[in-house]
């Protein structure tokens, strides 16, 4: 277990640090006016204590992202707690923090708005659809995980489109209310719950001492299906939240169009990723107990949300574990909710469509809605719908944190000058060869096209398509040098 407290450790150290370098290099200011003072609304633009937006932002982005993605990027072996460490300190903390300012200091932009600024207006238009569809992929997964544990844990027998229709129903009122009478009441509460739940996990470890795997024993893949599932791309598409997130980057706007201080963007942005890489860190490193010989319980075909209660019920007493369970629940329906919000503010932008009038708001919201429902139809319907749903929701997911990467970069080097584009610039090239790596690796059955490629030609491709990206922003910089 020395590597995950060796790991905790970094991830403090990073926020302490790193996060502070990459304040500086953005330039706070604690003195310039801020959207929620200056365009004070009632329903999206509503200044909040900033200890309460945190937890709203940590409670937006996490989700079970951090524990269901987690869980899943555990079955590769160690590899999963140095992705989740370097990839939450140097890619998405910084994704999340200067995506979150860039949007402060413009109005609140939403992310589609902050891609079209930088990367031209036809990025724009192609990340608005983009970015609606993630939204709505969102939506079904954080509808469809909460429903199911609830049924399976609560109301076993019943049609489990019970539960999503009630699961809806309250989207559609906590997308529709103004921010601060619903989210920014109850939410807070929730992320309390989610951080509790880690430390049960954490207080857990002490007194069951569980034979976690150390770094030192090798990052062999330790997939049951590694033939079929390559760390790389695999492991980092698994773990979709606990690392980066483009999800991330259209929750931000939620809270700065909430802030009052700038300076509050380091602890609120960079801090709450890094608070979801321990969430992630430390449901990586119990699932890793439970893949491993020594576990207690057969965990082998479980899907990551059997392994929750697998977790809960092994380790905690018959109350522990329901509040546990309730506490993943309620990460899920909070980020679906808001993912739901992004969607219709999104929308609201590209229509220069006023949010104030209700039936302003409905008329957004009603057929996003009737989408969402009609894809949780099929995943229900179909057995393998719902995996097939969560491999497309993470590639997405990366897809879009690759392109705030680059527009961030391209911000960096209008703004900034010099080398300072190079802190996301290297993130930004990574995320490329992972996402391109992945449609033409995985298999069919995980959306991609290794059933019919050689994996040598796949990894070509991938890693052309990072050398067009590479000499594409190259060409640009000389040109506007």
């Amino acid at each position: 277990m020395i590597t995950f407290f060796i790991a905790l450790a970094v991830l403090i150290l990073g926020y302490l640090i790193y996060g502070k370098i990459v304040e500086k290099l953005f330039g706070a200011d604690p003195n310039r006016a801020t959207p929620a003072t200056t365009m004070a609304d009632g329903v999206d633009y509503v200044p909040m204590k900033p200890w309460r937006i945190f937890l709203i932002q940590f409670l937006n982005i996490a989700g079970v992202g951090p524990i269901i993605g987690a869980i899943m990027g555990a079955q590769f072996g160690t590899a999963s707690f140095l992705w989740i460490v370097l990839g939450s300190i140097f890619a998405g903390a910084v994704h999340d923090y200067l995506a979150g300012m860039i949007s402060l200091r413009d109005k609140g932009a939403s992310l589609p708005e902050i891609h079209g600024t930088y990367l031209g207006n036809t990025a724009k238009q192609i990340m608005r659809a983009f970015t609606i569809l993630l939204m709505i992929l969102v939506g079904v997964v954080f509808v469809s995980t909460p429903a199911t544990l609830l049924n399976a844990h609560f109301t076993q027998g019943w049609n489990p489109y019970v539960w999503i229709i009630i699961i809806l129903a309250y989207y559609l009122i906590a997308t529709l209310l103004p921010i601060d009478k619903l989210i920014g009441k109850i939410y807070p509460i929730f992320g309390i719950l989610l951080l509790g739940m880690a430390v049960a996990i954490f207080i857990a470890f002490i007194i069951y001492k569980p034979e976690i795997p150390e770094l030192w024993s090798g990052l062999q893949n330790r997939h049951p299906d590694a033939a079929n599932n390559p760390i790389f791309p695999m492991m980092f598409i698994s773990i979709a939240c606990g690392a980066i997130s483009g999800f991330h980057a259209t929750q931000s706007p939620l809270m700065a169009r909430c802030m009052i201080n700038e300076k509050q963007g380091r602890p609120i942005f960079y801090g709450a990723m890094i608070t979801e890489g321990i969430v992630a860190l430390i449901w990586a490193a119990a699932a890793a107990y439970f893949f491993g010989p020594d576990s207690v319980v057969d965990v082998t075909g479980k899907s990551g949300a059997a392994i929750v209660g697998i977790i809960a019920n092994t380790w905690f007493t018959p109350v522990i574990a329901t509040i546990t369970i309730l506490g993943v629940i309620s990460a899920a329906v909070t980020s679906g909710d808001t993912a739901m919000r992004s969607a219709r503010l999104i929308f609201a932008d590209f229509l220069h469509f006023d949010q104030k009038p209700i039936k302003n708001r409905l008329i957004i919201a009603i057929p996003m809605f009737a989408v969402t429902a009609a894809i949780l139809v099929y995943s229900i319907a179909d057995a393998k719908g719902f995996q097939l749903i969560w491999r497309y929701f993470a590639w997405a997911n990366q897809v879009l944190a690759t392109v705030t990467l680059w527009a961030i970069t391209v911000y960096l080097w209008k703004s900034k000058g010099k080398h300072w584009y190079f802190f996301t610039f290297f993130p930004a090239l990574f995320m490329t060869m992972v996402t391109g790596c992945f449609l033409f690796v995985a298999k069919a059955s995980d959306g991609g096209l290794g059933s019919v490629l050689p994996r040598p030609v796949g990894y070509g491709i991938g890693a052309a398509i990072t050398l067009i990206a590479l000499v594409s922003f190259w060409v640009w910089k000389r040109k506007h040098k």
